[in-house]
């Protein structure tokens, strides 16, 4: 009889083993196709992440190629890409909900900072962002929340630690003409991100994530830079501005001394 026991329970073990083995190995494409399939919904802009390695027994994984597009009327070739993204997650929590993940560590994205006619594309994919995260349940509209039900996974995240560092912030302007500057992006550090909720939906953790991304971007400690290099390029701005939505009031030329051609000054202020 014992000998039945333990032969059943050595059964059970390896069942389980297997179990975790499939649920692990399935990981990575269950991570790709998320992000490739609920991006662009939530975004509004090309999304698309390239591999997916998974470590089996750790709940380690490793995302590459992640590429955020821009929104429509902007020029860059993109708003975002990011070549590396270290993802460690809860291995008891993998079929449960919330799914808990650990630790997400985004390293060295290169962001393209596109500012057009007083608006930017960061602003407009967070005005994106905002808007799915307001639709995802629309009180009195049954057939709405049945078409947000199907695009949105009912599994929930919280997230305990996210990381942002070593990243780089290009402005593109049209004053620029097709040239870039840069500034280094400061360092961001979240934590418990869906917590308070019991989790967060996909679309509700990248609104947090992205507002914090976007504050960065448009800190004094990324625009003095920038507003530094523009003026040893002979354009004088009084301010970049702290929420990047301000509109441009009046352009005119001179010559730029030491300077081969004829370059564009910034007469006014960027005004809210």
């Amino acid at each position: 009889m014992k000998k039945w026991i333990l032969i059943g329970a050595g059964a059970v073990v390896v069942i389980i083993i297997v179990g975790v083995i499939m649920i692990a190995s399935n990981l990575g494409p269950m991570i790709k196709k998320a992000v490739n399939t609920y991006g662009p919904g939530i975004t509004k802009t090309k999304v698309s992440l390239g591999e997916v390695d998974v470590s089996l027994f750790s709940a380690k994984a490793k995302l590459k190629n992640l590429f955020l597009g821009n929104p429509k009327g902007f020029t860059s070739p993109y708003a975002m890409k990011v070549g590396s993204i270290r993802v460690d997650i809860d291995r008891k929590s993998i079929t449960g909900n919330p799914i808990i993940i650990d630790r997400i560590e985004v390293v060295s994205p290169d962001i393209s900072y596109d500012k057009i006619k007083g608006s930017d594309n960061f602003q407009t994919i967070l005005n994106n962002v905002e808007s799915s995260v307001g639709g995802e349940k629309q009180p009195g509209n049954k057939q709405a929340n049945k078409q947000t039900e199907k695009k949105e996974p009912g599994r929930k995240i919280l997230i305990r630690d996210f990381l942002v560092k070593g990243g780089k912030v290009n402005l593109t302007m049209p004053l620029l003409g097709g040239k870039t500057i840069s500034a280094p992006l400061p360092e961001i550090h979240l934590t418990n991100i869906g917590q308070q909720k019991g989790g967060a939906s996909p679309a509700e953790a990248f609104n947090e994530v992205f507002k914090s991304l976007y504050a960065k971007i448009t800190s004094p400690a990324v625009t003095d830079i920038l507003s530094k290099r523009l003026k040893s390029l002979g354009i004088n701005m009084n301010a970049l501005g702290s929420g990047a939505t301000k509109q441009l009031e009046s352009v005119g030329e001179s010559a730029k001394q030491g300077a081969e051609g004829i370059t564009k000054k910034l007469k006014g202020i960027l005004g809210q």
